[in-house]
């Protein structure tokens, strides 16, 4: 992929078990392959955001997942159920994924791209009204 890396994500993923970092990997190249401009960075001291005009996403693993969190509002449809966690959340939903698991390349895209549509019309909480 050729997209620019940030060193300490490198760091945060090459820490981690063989299978979550190819999670880790496929889920960073799918978030990068979604939209051109999508950057990445480190917050909360060590962990991976993908933002572009706000946040996207951010990548936790977890002892037996990795955790995918979209930052999308609740508003963004998940007509694949991909969706795991936080269905009540104000902010976040997550997408866990364990060992062995595929990943819905599709339904995942479809999500970010959602997400970075509309943080450049001016975010969820502006488009949801609070």
């Amino acid at each position: 992929m050729g997209y620019r890396k940030d060193p300490r994500v490198d760091a945060y993923i090459d820490a981690l078990p063989d299978w979550q970092q190819a999670v880790c990997r496929e889920v960073r190249d799918l978030i990068h392959a979604a939209d051109p401009e999508m950057t990445e960075t480190i917050k909360r001291t060590d962990r991976p955001y993908f933002v572009l005009q706000g946040n996207v996403c951010a990548l936790l693993a977890a002892r037996d997942h990795v955790n995918v969190f979209l930052y999308d509002g609740a508003i963004v449809a998940d007509p694949d159920g991909i969706i795991t966690g936080g269905h009540d959340n104000k902010t976040a939903r997550t997408v866990a994924v364990r060992r062995g698991e595929a990943i819905n390349k599709r339904a995942l895209t479809a999500m970010v791209r959602q997400i970075v549509a509309n943080n450049r019309a001016g975010g969820w909480r502006r488009l949801k009204g609070g």
